[in-house]
Order: structure tokens, then sequence, then C-alpha cells
């Protein structure tokens, strides 16, 4: 069995319980660097950490629940390409369409 996992609601990978919370400021901060760097029409709005109020019986966040917000949240930061509609991190839609036909 697989230990549990957390998606990272910022690049959307998954990580375990315990270094989720020195994955997400780290993947933070690489973000704003990405998008600062982006031409001013693709920069998105920083994600915001999705918050989950499904609460057990035992006190305990549902895990699934979160995942399936941080994945949602990490989705949302894709962006389409013109061309073909598919998506991608804004700093890699630069890149495809420039082979985009």
């Amino acid at each position: 069995r697989r230990p549990p996992a957390m998606i990272c609601y910022i690049c959307g990978r998954e990580y375990g319980t315990k270094s989720i919370s020195i994955h997400e400021p780290q993947c933070l901060k690489k973000w704003h660097q990405e998008n600062d760097k982006l031409p001013k029409h693709l920069r998105r709005p920083e994600p915001k950490k999705p918050e989950v109020s499904h609460i057990q019986a035992k006190g305990f966040c549902d895990l699934d629940a979160l995942n399936e917000a941080a994945w949602i949240s990490a989705q949302n930061q894709l962006v389409p390409c013109d061309i073909c509609g598919r998506t991608f991190l804004p700093d890699r839609l630069i890149v495809h369409q420039q082979s985009c036909k």
C-alpha cells in the first residue's frame, strides 16, 4: 500500500503528507519567479490554497477532498492555446505556440 500523499495546489504533483508543508512555500516562490518573467497578457493571479472544511468523525481532514480541491486549483493554472485549445502552463504555452499549426 502506498503511503498517503497530498497534491500540491500550485503544481499538481503528489507529495507525502510530511513534505507537502515544505514543498508548497518553495513551489509558490518558484511560481512567482516564473510568473514575473511572463509577458503581461499571460501573467496569472496568485493561486490561492483551497480550503476544505470536510472533517471526519475522528477530527481528521478528508484527504480525498483536499486532494480533489488541490487538483482543481492546479488545473485552473493552465492556459489554453489560441490555435489548438490544448492547455499548458503559461511558460510552456509560449514554447508550444511556436510550433502549433
